[in-house]
Protein backbone atom coordinates (compact mmCIF):
# COMPACT_ATOMS: atom_id res chain seq x y z
CA UNK A 1 0.00 0.00 0.00
CA UNK A 2 1.02 3.56 -1.09
CA UNK A 3 1.92 5.78 1.83
CA UNK A 4 -0.03 9.46 1.98
CA UNK A 5 3.25 10.67 1.04
CA UNK A 6 3.37 8.54 -2.35
CA UNK A 7 -0.06 9.74 -2.86
CA UNK A 8 0.73 13.69 -2.22
CA UNK A 9 3.43 12.91 -4.48
CA UNK A 10 1.51 10.70 -7.07
CA UNK A 11 -1.89 13.36 -6.74
CA UNK A 12 0.21 16.50 -6.44
CA UNK A 13 0.37 18.98 -9.52
CA UNK A 14 3.39 21.57 -9.69
CA UNK A 15 3.57 25.29 -9.81
CA UNK A 16 5.67 26.01 -12.56
CA UNK A 17 4.96 29.82 -13.19
CA UNK A 18 3.28 29.30 -15.98
CA UNK A 19 0.20 30.30 -17.80
CA UNK A 20 -1.68 26.47 -17.52
CA UNK A 21 -0.66 26.28 -13.70
CA UNK A 22 -4.48 26.24 -13.35
CA UNK A 23 -6.07 24.76 -15.53
CA UNK A 24 -6.87 21.44 -13.52
CA UNK A 25 -8.07 23.83 -10.83
CA UNK A 26 -10.44 25.73 -13.14
CA UNK A 27 -12.25 22.35 -14.41
CA UNK A 28 -12.62 21.22 -10.43
CA UNK A 29 -14.01 25.19 -9.77
CA UNK A 30 -16.93 24.31 -12.71
CA UNK A 31 -19.85 25.97 -12.34
CA UNK A 32 -19.08 26.96 -8.58
CA UNK A 33 -20.13 31.05 -8.61
CA UNK A 34 -18.21 31.61 -4.82
CA UNK A 35 -14.86 31.03 -4.90
CA UNK A 36 -13.16 30.98 -1.58
CA UNK A 37 -9.39 31.74 -1.56
CA UNK A 38 -7.42 32.01 1.81
CA UNK A 39 -3.92 32.29 2.84
CA UNK A 40 -1.91 31.06 5.78
CA UNK A 41 -0.89 34.80 6.64
CA UNK A 42 -1.73 38.16 5.95
CA UNK A 43 1.98 39.11 4.96
CA UNK A 44 3.13 36.72 2.43
CA UNK A 45 3.94 37.33 -1.24
CA UNK A 46 3.32 34.32 -3.14
CA UNK A 47 -0.45 33.83 -1.38
CA UNK A 48 -1.47 37.52 -2.97
CA UNK A 49 0.63 36.28 -6.37
CA UNK A 50 -1.05 33.35 -6.94
CA UNK A 51 -5.24 34.68 -5.78
CA UNK A 52 -4.32 37.64 -8.64
CA UNK A 53 -3.39 34.83 -11.00
CA UNK A 54 -6.54 32.58 -10.26
CA UNK A 55 -8.76 35.54 -9.84
CA UNK A 56 -7.94 36.68 -12.95
CA UNK A 57 -8.24 33.69 -14.47
CA UNK A 58 -12.22 33.08 -13.12
CA UNK A 59 -12.60 36.53 -14.43
CA UNK A 60 -11.20 36.35 -17.78
CA UNK A 61 -12.72 32.46 -18.58
CA UNK A 62 -15.88 31.66 -15.77
CA UNK A 63 -17.13 35.44 -15.86
CA UNK A 64 -16.65 36.39 -12.27
CA UNK A 65 -18.10 39.36 -11.58
CA UNK A 66 -17.02 41.04 -8.04
CA UNK A 67 -14.17 40.31 -5.62
CA UNK A 68 -14.98 41.20 -1.93
CA UNK A 69 -11.71 40.97 0.63
CA UNK A 70 -11.34 40.92 4.56
CA UNK A 71 -11.51 44.39 4.62
CA UNK A 72 -13.60 47.44 5.60
CA UNK A 73 -16.05 48.22 3.39
CA UNK A 74 -15.79 51.82 3.29
CA UNK A 75 -12.04 51.71 2.68
CA UNK A 76 -12.57 49.67 -0.02
CA UNK A 77 -15.31 51.89 -1.83
CA UNK A 78 -12.53 54.40 -3.36
CA UNK A 79 -10.93 50.75 -4.70
CA UNK A 80 -13.81 50.20 -6.13
CA UNK A 81 -14.34 53.59 -7.76
CA UNK A 82 -11.40 53.36 -9.26
CA UNK A 83 -11.88 49.81 -10.79
CA UNK A 84 -15.68 49.78 -11.73
CA UNK A 85 -16.40 53.67 -11.78
CA UNK A 86 -13.02 54.13 -13.65
CA UNK A 87 -12.28 57.65 -11.66
CA UNK A 88 -9.16 58.60 -13.50
CA UNK A 89 -7.88 61.34 -11.00
CA UNK A 90 -7.48 58.36 -9.21
CA UNK A 91 -4.20 55.64 -9.98
CA UNK A 92 -3.84 51.95 -8.40
CA UNK A 93 -1.35 53.54 -5.63
CA UNK A 94 -3.96 56.35 -4.32
CA UNK A 95 -7.03 53.99 -4.96
CA UNK A 96 -5.99 51.90 -2.20
CA UNK A 97 -4.97 55.38 0.45
CA UNK A 98 -8.15 55.08 2.26
CA UNK A 99 -6.96 51.78 4.27
CA UNK A 100 -5.42 53.55 6.86
CA UNK A 101 -5.91 51.32 9.91
CA UNK A 102 -3.60 48.81 11.16
CA UNK A 103 -2.30 46.66 9.32
CA UNK A 104 -1.81 49.16 6.37
CA UNK A 105 0.52 46.71 4.81
CA UNK A 106 -2.40 44.01 4.34
CA UNK A 107 -4.42 46.02 1.18
CA UNK A 108 -1.68 48.62 0.71
CA UNK A 109 1.14 46.44 -0.97
CA UNK A 110 2.60 45.98 -4.52
CA UNK A 111 0.74 42.74 -5.21
CA UNK A 112 -2.44 44.44 -4.44
CA UNK A 113 -1.44 47.65 -6.34
CA UNK A 114 -0.73 45.90 -9.39
CA UNK A 115 -4.00 43.61 -9.13
CA UNK A 116 -6.28 46.66 -8.66
CA UNK A 117 -4.37 48.26 -11.77
CA UNK A 118 -5.14 45.09 -13.94
CA UNK A 119 -8.64 45.36 -12.54
CA UNK A 120 -9.11 49.03 -14.10
CA UNK A 121 -7.51 48.17 -17.22
CA UNK A 122 -9.38 45.01 -17.88
CA UNK A 123 -12.78 47.70 -16.80
CA UNK A 124 -11.93 49.90 -19.67
CA UNK A 125 -14.48 49.76 -22.70
CA UNK A 126 -16.84 47.46 -20.43
CA UNK A 127 -20.28 48.86 -19.78
CA UNK A 128 -20.95 50.04 -16.41
CA UNK A 129 -23.20 46.71 -15.88
CA UNK A 130 -20.27 44.11 -16.91
CA UNK A 131 -17.45 45.59 -15.23
CA UNK A 132 -15.49 43.90 -12.07
CA UNK A 133 -16.35 45.42 -8.45
CA UNK A 134 -14.33 44.93 -5.52
CA UNK A 135 -15.98 45.41 -1.93
CA UNK A 136 -15.12 44.86 1.38
CA UNK A 137 -16.68 42.30 3.91
CA UNK A 138 -15.30 43.48 7.64
CA UNK A 139 -16.65 45.35 10.47
CA UNK A 140 -13.95 47.59 12.40
CA UNK A 141 -14.55 51.08 10.41
CA UNK A 142 -17.64 52.42 12.49
CA UNK A 143 -16.60 55.71 12.65
CA UNK A 144 -15.52 56.04 8.64
CA UNK A 145 -18.68 54.41 7.44
CA UNK A 146 -21.30 57.06 10.23
CA UNK A 147 -19.27 59.28 7.84
CA UNK A 148 -20.24 57.48 4.59
CA UNK A 149 -23.81 57.70 5.69
CA UNK A 150 -24.05 61.12 6.64
CA UNK A 151 -22.38 62.01 3.66
CA UNK A 152 -24.78 60.33 1.49
CA UNK A 153 -27.41 61.96 3.31
CA UNK A 154 -26.63 65.23 3.03
CA UNK A 155 -26.66 65.33 -1.15
CA UNK A 156 -29.97 63.62 -1.00
CA UNK A 157 -31.87 64.53 1.93
CA UNK A 158 -30.75 67.13 4.40
CA UNK A 159 -33.63 66.81 6.92
CA UNK A 160 -32.22 63.02 6.99
CA UNK A 161 -29.09 63.92 7.70
CA UNK A 162 -29.82 65.73 10.91
CA UNK A 163 -31.69 62.83 12.09
CA UNK A 164 -28.23 60.50 11.30
CA UNK A 165 -26.12 63.27 12.96
CA UNK A 166 -28.11 62.94 16.29
CA UNK A 167 -28.31 58.98 16.56
CA UNK A 168 -24.96 58.80 15.32
CA UNK A 169 -23.67 61.50 18.39
CA UNK A 170 -24.56 59.04 20.86
CA UNK A 171 -20.50 57.54 20.12
CA UNK A 172 -18.96 61.13 20.29
CA UNK A 173 -18.23 61.19 23.92
CA UNK A 174 -16.37 57.97 23.29
CA UNK A 175 -13.72 60.08 21.50
CA UNK A 176 -13.97 57.58 18.69
CA UNK A 177 -12.41 54.84 20.61
CA UNK A 178 -14.30 51.47 20.62
CA UNK A 179 -12.55 49.49 23.00
CA UNK A 180 -14.18 52.17 25.66
CA UNK A 181 -17.19 51.97 24.23
CA UNK A 182 -17.34 48.29 24.56
CA UNK A 183 -15.83 48.56 27.93
CA UNK A 184 -18.06 50.57 29.66
CA UNK A 185 -21.58 49.21 28.25
CA UNK A 186 -20.58 45.95 28.74
CA UNK A 187 -20.41 46.35 32.61
CA UNK A 188 -23.06 49.02 32.32
CA UNK A 189 -21.04 51.91 33.00
CA UNK A 190 -22.17 53.65 29.76
CA UNK A 191 -25.82 53.47 27.84
CA UNK A 192 -25.40 51.52 24.52
CA UNK A 193 -26.02 53.51 21.13
CA UNK A 194 -27.75 49.68 19.96
CA UNK A 195 -31.20 51.74 19.11
CA UNK A 196 -29.73 54.30 17.46
CA UNK A 197 -28.07 52.43 14.68
CA UNK A 198 -30.98 50.06 14.08
CA UNK A 199 -33.02 53.16 13.70
CA UNK A 200 -30.58 54.72 11.25
CA UNK A 201 -30.15 51.37 9.13
CA UNK A 202 -34.43 51.05 9.18
CA UNK A 203 -35.13 55.24 8.57
CA UNK A 204 -32.97 54.60 5.67
CA UNK A 205 -34.37 51.54 4.25
CA UNK A 206 -37.77 52.86 4.32
CA UNK A 207 -36.79 55.91 1.97
CA UNK A 208 -34.94 53.27 -0.25
CA UNK A 209 -37.45 53.80 -3.26
CA UNK A 210 -37.46 57.31 -3.37
CA UNK A 211 -33.18 57.73 -2.58
CA UNK A 212 -32.59 55.06 -5.61
CA UNK A 213 -35.50 57.01 -8.43
CA UNK A 214 -33.13 59.97 -8.53
CA UNK A 215 -30.35 58.60 -11.23
CA UNK A 216 -30.54 55.05 -12.07
CA UNK A 217 -28.28 52.71 -12.12
CA UNK A 218 -25.52 54.95 -10.51
CA UNK A 219 -27.82 55.96 -7.90
CA UNK A 220 -28.94 52.55 -7.09
CA UNK A 221 -25.21 51.56 -6.37
CA UNK A 222 -25.19 54.63 -4.28
CA UNK A 223 -27.63 53.98 -2.08
CA UNK A 224 -25.99 50.31 -1.95
CA UNK A 225 -23.26 51.35 -1.03
CA UNK A 226 -25.36 53.81 2.21
CA UNK A 227 -26.93 50.76 3.19
CA UNK A 228 -23.88 48.84 3.84
CA UNK A 229 -22.40 51.68 5.77
CA UNK A 230 -25.50 51.93 7.78
CA UNK A 231 -25.59 48.26 7.85
CA UNK A 232 -22.04 48.17 9.35
CA UNK A 233 -22.54 50.40 11.83
CA UNK A 234 -25.65 48.12 13.32
CA UNK A 235 -23.21 45.26 13.26
CA UNK A 236 -20.02 47.36 14.24
CA UNK A 237 -21.49 48.30 17.47
CA UNK A 238 -23.39 45.12 18.68
CA UNK A 239 -19.71 43.88 17.97
CA UNK A 240 -17.60 46.30 19.95
CA UNK A 241 -20.45 45.95 22.57
CA UNK A 242 -19.64 41.88 22.89
CA UNK A 243 -15.82 41.70 22.27
CA UNK A 244 -15.40 41.97 26.35
CA UNK A 245 -17.82 39.52 26.96
CA UNK A 246 -15.77 36.57 25.03
CA UNK A 247 -13.73 35.75 21.76
CA UNK A 248 -15.78 33.45 20.52
CA UNK A 249 -18.75 35.48 20.98
CA UNK A 250 -16.83 38.40 19.31
CA UNK A 251 -15.51 36.12 16.27
CA UNK A 252 -18.49 34.68 15.54
CA UNK A 253 -20.79 37.81 15.47
CA UNK A 254 -17.52 39.59 12.64
CA UNK A 255 -17.68 36.55 10.46
CA UNK A 256 -21.52 36.30 10.23
CA UNK A 257 -21.29 40.04 9.61
CA UNK A 258 -18.97 38.78 6.38
CA UNK A 259 -21.14 36.82 5.50
CA UNK A 260 -24.18 38.83 5.58
CA UNK A 261 -22.55 41.24 3.36
CA UNK A 262 -21.62 38.78 0.94
CA UNK A 263 -25.26 37.78 0.51
CA UNK A 264 -26.01 41.38 0.53
CA UNK A 265 -23.73 41.76 -2.39
CA UNK A 266 -24.99 38.75 -4.09
CA UNK A 267 -28.33 39.74 -3.98
CA UNK A 268 -27.38 43.36 -5.19
CA UNK A 269 -25.38 42.08 -8.54
CA UNK A 270 -28.33 39.91 -8.86
CA UNK A 271 -30.39 42.75 -10.21
CA UNK A 272 -28.14 43.48 -13.35
CA UNK A 273 -28.85 40.76 -15.73
CA UNK A 274 -25.96 38.01 -15.36
CA UNK A 275 -25.50 35.12 -12.57
CA UNK A 276 -22.93 37.35 -9.75
CA UNK A 277 -19.85 35.03 -9.14
CA UNK A 278 -17.80 35.91 -6.33
CA UNK A 279 -13.98 36.13 -5.29
CA UNK A 280 -13.64 36.09 -1.52
CA UNK A 281 -10.34 36.96 -0.10
CA UNK A 282 -9.76 36.20 3.19
CA UNK A 283 -7.31 34.50 5.60
CA UNK A 284 -7.53 30.69 5.96
CA UNK A 285 -9.19 30.81 9.18
CA UNK A 286 -12.06 32.84 7.71
CA UNK A 287 -12.84 30.56 4.72
CA UNK A 288 -11.63 27.05 5.45
CA UNK A 289 -14.79 25.24 7.11
CA UNK A 290 -14.54 25.86 10.69
CA UNK A 291 -16.32 22.28 11.22
CA UNK A 292 -13.38 20.75 10.25
CA UNK A 293 -11.22 22.50 12.36
CA UNK A 294 -11.08 23.14 16.12
CA UNK A 295 -13.09 26.01 15.90
CA UNK A 296 -16.07 23.62 16.10
CA UNK A 297 -15.01 22.36 19.53
CA UNK A 298 -15.29 25.56 20.90
CA UNK A 299 -18.85 27.08 19.53
CA UNK A 300 -16.81 29.02 16.70
CA UNK A 301 -18.04 29.47 13.01
CA UNK A 302 -16.54 31.41 10.22
CA UNK A 303 -18.24 32.42 6.61
CA UNK A 304 -16.28 29.86 5.02
CA UNK A 305 -18.53 27.21 7.12
CA UNK A 306 -21.90 29.61 6.50
CA UNK A 307 -20.99 30.04 2.66
CA UNK A 308 -21.12 26.44 2.42
CA UNK A 309 -24.07 25.75 4.50
CA UNK A 310 -26.26 28.56 2.39
CA UNK A 311 -24.91 27.84 -0.73
CA UNK A 312 -23.91 24.41 -0.92
CA UNK A 313 -22.35 23.02 -4.35
CA UNK A 314 -21.90 26.71 -5.99
CA UNK A 315 -18.82 27.08 -3.30
CA UNK A 316 -15.33 25.91 -4.12
CA UNK A 317 -12.72 26.90 -1.14
CA UNK A 318 -8.93 26.90 -1.42
CA UNK A 319 -6.28 27.25 1.31
CA UNK A 320 -2.69 27.89 1.02
CA UNK A 321 -0.06 26.92 3.47
CA UNK A 322 3.82 27.22 3.36
CA UNK A 323 6.79 25.30 5.19
CA UNK A 324 9.67 28.43 6.17
CA UNK A 325 10.52 31.74 4.56
CA UNK A 326 9.93 35.38 5.36
CA UNK A 327 6.56 36.99 6.38
CA UNK A 328 5.86 41.02 6.74
CA UNK A 329 4.20 40.55 10.36
CA UNK A 330 4.80 42.37 13.79
CA UNK A 331 5.23 41.50 17.16
CA UNK A 332 2.42 43.24 18.84
CA UNK A 333 -0.72 45.26 17.86
CA UNK A 334 -0.03 48.88 16.46
CA UNK A 335 3.60 48.12 16.30
CA UNK A 336 5.52 48.57 12.63
CA UNK A 337 5.59 45.87 10.33
CA UNK A 338 9.01 44.25 9.82
CA UNK A 339 9.90 41.53 7.40
CA UNK A 340 10.28 38.34 10.18
CA UNK A 341 11.76 34.80 9.68
CA UNK A 342 9.02 32.06 9.61
CA UNK A 343 10.36 28.89 11.32
CA UNK A 344 10.31 26.22 9.94
CA UNK A 345 7.14 23.73 10.41
CA UNK A 346 6.62 21.28 13.23
CA UNK A 347 6.62 17.84 12.90
CA UNK A 348 2.68 16.45 13.00
CA UNK A 349 2.13 19.27 11.22
CA UNK A 350 -0.02 19.30 6.91
CA UNK A 351 3.02 22.11 6.23
CA UNK A 352 5.69 19.37 7.25
CA UNK A 353 4.07 16.48 5.45
CA UNK A 354 3.76 18.74 2.34
CA UNK A 355 7.16 19.82 2.90
CA UNK A 356 9.00 15.97 3.06
CA UNK A 357 7.39 15.70 -0.21
CA UNK A 358 10.04 17.58 -1.59
CA UNK A 359 8.25 20.03 -4.15
CA UNK A 360 8.66 23.30 -4.36
CA UNK A 361 5.14 24.52 -5.02
CA UNK A 362 2.07 22.30 -5.84
CA UNK A 363 -1.35 22.19 -5.74
CA UNK A 364 -3.69 19.43 -4.47
CA UNK A 365 -7.48 18.46 -5.23
CA UNK A 366 -8.62 17.30 -1.91
CA UNK A 367 -11.89 16.18 -3.50
CA UNK A 368 -9.76 13.41 -5.00
CA UNK A 369 -11.15 9.82 -3.41
CA UNK A 370 -7.87 8.32 -3.47
CA UNK A 371 -6.19 11.43 -1.52
CA UNK A 372 -9.00 12.35 0.45
CA UNK A 373 -8.63 8.55 1.92
CA UNK A 374 -4.79 8.80 2.31
CA UNK A 375 -5.51 11.97 4.08
CA UNK A 376 -8.20 11.06 6.71
CA UNK A 377 -6.22 12.15 9.82
CA UNK A 378 -6.02 15.43 11.69
CA UNK A 379 -2.35 17.47 11.79
CA UNK A 380 -1.32 20.69 13.48
CA UNK A 381 -2.00 23.72 10.64
CA UNK A 382 -0.64 26.83 10.89
CA UNK A 383 -2.19 30.58 10.71
CA UNK A 384 0.28 33.63 10.96
CA UNK A 385 -1.94 36.96 10.97
CA UNK A 386 -0.96 40.18 11.29
CA UNK A 387 1.15 38.99 14.43
CA UNK A 388 4.25 36.72 14.52
CA UNK A 389 5.76 35.15 17.54
CA UNK A 390 8.28 32.39 16.60
CA UNK A 391 8.90 32.41 20.25
CA UNK A 392 5.61 30.71 21.24
CA UNK A 393 4.65 29.95 17.44
CA UNK A 394 3.31 26.15 18.46
CA UNK A 395 1.40 27.44 20.90
CA UNK A 396 0.35 30.91 19.07
CA UNK A 397 -0.20 29.39 15.68
CA UNK A 398 -1.06 26.52 15.58
CA UNK A 399 -4.11 24.16 15.51
CA UNK A 400 -5.99 21.09 14.57
CA UNK A 401 -7.43 20.66 11.36
CA UNK A 402 -9.02 17.70 9.28
CA UNK A 403 -7.75 19.54 5.76
CA UNK A 404 -9.99 17.37 2.91
CA UNK A 405 -12.65 18.67 4.73
CA UNK A 406 -11.63 22.14 5.56
CA UNK A 407 -10.75 23.14 1.84
CA UNK A 408 -11.46 21.85 -1.69
CA UNK A 409 -8.04 22.59 -2.83
CA UNK A 410 -4.72 23.36 -0.74
CA UNK A 411 -1.77 25.40 -2.29
CA UNK A 412 1.27 24.29 -0.87
CA UNK A 413 4.53 27.12 -1.46
CA UNK A 414 7.40 25.84 0.13
CA UNK A 415 9.62 28.91 1.06
CA UNK A 416 7.94 31.80 1.10
CA UNK A 417 8.78 35.72 1.08
CA UNK A 418 7.33 38.51 2.87
CA UNK A 419 4.69 40.75 0.90
CA UNK A 420 6.29 44.28 0.13
CA UNK A 421 4.25 47.26 1.63
CA UNK A 422 3.82 50.22 -0.63
CA UNK A 423 5.32 52.14 2.78
CA UNK A 424 8.22 50.75 3.65
CA UNK A 425 8.87 51.83 7.08
CA UNK A 426 13.15 51.28 8.20
CA UNK A 427 11.50 48.08 10.46
CA UNK A 428 10.61 46.26 7.59
CA UNK A 429 13.56 46.97 5.69
CA UNK A 430 15.70 46.26 7.95
CA UNK A 431 14.52 43.33 8.96
CA UNK A 432 15.74 39.77 9.09
CA UNK A 433 17.88 38.45 6.93
CA UNK A 434 16.60 34.70 5.04
CA UNK A 435 19.15 32.42 6.01
CA UNK A 436 19.44 31.39 1.96
CA UNK A 437 20.30 35.10 1.94
CA UNK A 438 21.86 36.10 -0.74
CA UNK A 439 20.21 33.04 -2.91
CA UNK A 440 16.87 32.70 -3.61
CA UNK A 441 16.91 28.53 -3.37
Amino acid sequence: MRTELEIIRNTAQSLNDSENDYDKLLQDIGDCSIVLIGEASHGTHEFYQERVRITQRLIREKGFTAVALEADWPDTYRVNQYVSILREELSAETALADFKRFPTWMWRNREMENFVDWLHRWNQGLSLEQRIGVYGLDLYSLHTSIEAVIQYLDKLDPKAAANARKRYSCFEHFNQDMQEYGLRTAYGLSQSCEDEVVQQLVELRQNAWEYINRNGRLSEDEFFNAEMNARLAKNAEHYYRCMFKGHVLSWNLRDTHMSEILDALLNHLKRFEREPKVVVWAHNSHLGDARATYMAGIGEINIGQLTREKYREAVYSIGFSTHTGMVTATSEWEMPASNKRVRPSVSGSWENLFHQASLSAFILNLRNPELRQALNFTLLERAIGVIYRPETEKQSHYFKADLPNQFDSIIHIDTTQAVEPIERNPEWIEGELPETYPFTV
